[in-house]
């Protein structure tokens, strides 16, 4: 089984780090993102990559290569201009098409959830062309506990609401979805709509993963203290 990871984005809200390096190769914990996520997918048997380049590609495949190092098999598309994510993914059909079932992910999130649960979730739904891998959010504010008489009675820092879920960027798809695909255009806001509008989409919900975004310079930060302290 292949996974796509979608890494030609610009980062601009890592700027000006992200002027010279792109995002995929940002160093949290002191290891580029996309390093991460290649030993995460290939602890689970994921050992056939292709990498969807852009903004500073020459970058990235001079950093990975053909994945070698690594213990696994690197192939890329390029953009040549931005293409979103769904046209990104578009771009690469002619690596795509025919496969059964392949993974897709963000080029910016670190996680630890298990990714063969979208893929059997997926198989088990013969009508099903996508699952996406839903996480709990996590309120980036303190909360507070207030009585009924206004006073104060307890503090929750950043809690994870579990009755609320997000999409974690991480997603099993059948070839079937090059179909719904733009030449140019997020998949967020083309094809998954439209997939859900037909019942043809699934939600995987993941309790208790590790799982972040990296967005910007707090995000690099939190996630290496986060990283260092579980190793």
């Amino acid at each position: 089984m292949k996974a796509v990871i979608l890494a030609g984005g610009y980062g601009k809200r890592l700027r000006p780090l992200t002027e010279e390096i792109p995002k995929p190769l940002i160093e949290v914990a002191g290891k580029p993102i996309i390093v991460w996520q290649i030993e995460w997918l290939k602890r689970h048997g994921i050992k056939d990559f292709i990498i969807l380049v852009g903004y500073l590609r020459d970058r990235i495949i001079e950093r990975i290569g053909s994945g070698q190092a690594l213990g696994v098999r690197v192939a890329y598309v390029v953009e040549d201009e931005p293409l979103g994510t769904g046209g990104a993914l578009k771009n690469a059909e002619h690596l795509l098409r025919g496969e059964e079932v392949f993974l897709v992910l963000n080029g910016d999130i670190i996680t630890d959830l298990d990714p063969l649960k979208l893929v059997d979730a997926l198989k088990s739904r013969p009508g099903a062309v996508g699952a996406i891998a839903a996480i709990p959010l996590r309120c980036p504010y303190g909360l507070l506990e207030i009585t009924g008489e206004g006073l104060v009675k307890g503090f929750k820092e950043k809690p994870i609401l579990r009755d609320y879920w997000v999409n974690a960027g991480v997603y099993a798809l059948r070839s079937e979805i090059l179909d719904y695909l733009p030449e140019k255009g997020d998949i967020e806001r083309t094809a998954f709509p439209k997939l859900a509008s037909e019942g043809r989409l699934l939600a995987v919900k993941y309790l208790d993963v590790y799982w972040r975004s990296i967005d910007t310079f707090k995000d690099v930060e939190e996630a290496s203290r986060e990283l260092e302290a579980s190793t």
